[in-house]
């Protein structure tokens, strides 16, 4: 029985992966689309939305139905308790592309204002968070979240410098008021998505050493 269940653990990791991927994928694609104001690419990452739906309903499933068949203790049971909450995380990357994704349509006729705002910074400062989270589960080493609490202050720096810029462009363009409202509105996505990379990087944590920590 056991071997079975460290079996079926084995392969909701697999799973968790593959879902991983598919959120980052996600935002990936959004920032790129938004960049190269690619309006094929955005409609892509929309596509994926019920993909990324799936994973989540079906791993939700999968766990529960370990736990009560097997009654996992110790890192088994913290594993699955890992996923379980790290699934809804993931869920959120992926929406938080596709709302992105939404918005470059409206971008499309105007000047590079993701660029020259900042939005391509910030992306390449959460990118690798929500990375070095994935490998942490995935290999079970915790190595790579030990500066996530600074990393997050440089997001969250650079989403009021985005901020402070984009005021100071409406400002001076009132034209691009409406525009300079939607980069403000994915800073603060970019933003969430960096606190989801924190709180699955607290969770693995649990994972491998049974201690809780706190990324503020």
């Amino acid at each position: 029985m056991a071997k079975v269940m460290h079996e079926e653990i084995i392969n909701l990791k697999k799973e968790f992966i593959e879902m991983a991927n598919l959120a980052l994928s996600m935002l990936d694609d959004a920032i790129n689309a938004l960049i190269n104001k690619d309006i094929e690419l955005a409609k892509t990452v929309d596509k994926r939305k019920r993909s990324i739906r799936d994973y989540d309903v079906d791993m939700e499933e999968k766990v529960l139905k370990l736990i009560a068949l097997y009654q996992p203790m110790a890192i088994d049971l913290r594993r699955l308790a890992t996923i379980l909450k790290n699934i809804t995380y993931l869920y959120r990357l992926g929406r938080y592309g596709k709302d992105i994704a939404a918005t470059v349509k409206n971008f499309v006729d105007l000047p590079p204002l993701s660029e020259s705002l900042g939005i391509i910074h910030m992306w390449e400062h959460v990118k690798p968070m929500i990375e070095d989270a994935i490998e942490a589960f995935d290999v079970e080493d915790i190595s790579k979240l030990k500066n996530f609490e600074e990393r997050d202050n440089e997001v969250d720096q650079l989403r009021w410098s985005i901020f402070r810029e984009s005021v100071s462009y409406m400002m001076e363009y009132p034209k691009y008021i409406t525009a300079c409202a939607y980069i403000l509105m994915i800073a603060r996505y970019l933003e969430r998505c960096g606190d989801h990379a924190c709180k699955m990087a607290e969770k693995i944590h649990y994972m491998v050493t049974g201690d809780h920590i706190e990324i503020s």
